[in-house]
């Protein structure tokens, strides 16, 4: 079956999503600085859970100084999942977490491999999440019982891993270059 349509027709291709949004150079800008933004949050998280600065790691806290980044937070973890998370804490989760929180956020910054990080990023919020579960437990930490930034971080990774957001004020283009358009990329 077949649909035409009573509009005149154009010589020129038809404008799509991607040319019109994804290819517009303030929406491109906008992505681009959303991506470092996110990057340096994570990169942030992962030095001062290194180095204890004091801000949400106490000094003297820090990894360096023989602190616990994932366990502190999976064994006190509250809820349905808490007995699963303290189940799987342990050193190997510590270092596992830190190389997440590096990964994710050279990554976003370079822009490369966004597809992966993509992925990655989701499911280390998805546990953090988890962890936390259920949200409004605490009515005066949260606003919502359902939702907080943990998903709408992993949303907009997503969004620059499906914009290829990686390309402007990166190395998107090269890595992708380098790996082709494989899920790497």
């Amino acid at each position: 079956m077949t649909i035409t349509s009573s509009a005149p027709t154009s010589t020129s291709a038809p404008a799509t999503w991607e040319t019109e949004i994804v290819r517009s150079g303030p929406a491109r800008m906008t992505l681009a600085l959303l991506r470092i933004v996110l990057g340096w949050y994570f990169l942030w998280a992962f030095v001062d859970k290194l180095f204890g600065f004091g801000y949400l790691t106490p000094s003297g806290s820090g990894m360096i100084d023989g602190g616990t980044p994932a366990q502190g937070f999976m064994t006190h973890a509250e809820g349905p999942f808490a007995d699963f998370f303290s189940s799987i804490s342990g050193r190997w989760a510590d270092y596992g977490f830190m190389f997440g929180l590096l990964a994710i956020g050279v990554a976003l910054i370079t822009g490369c491999g966004l597809k992966i990080t993509a992925i990655a990023a989701t499911t280390l919020l998805g546990l953090m999440y988890l962890a936390e579960f259920p949200v409004g437990a605490d009515a005066g930490t949260y606003t919502n019982p359902l939702t907080d930034d943990h998903w709408v971080d992993a949303l907009a990774i997503i969004a620059l891993a499906l914009t290829k957001a990686g390309d402007t004020f990166g190395l998107g283009r090269w890595w992708g270059g380098k790996v082709g358009d494989s899920w790497l990329r």
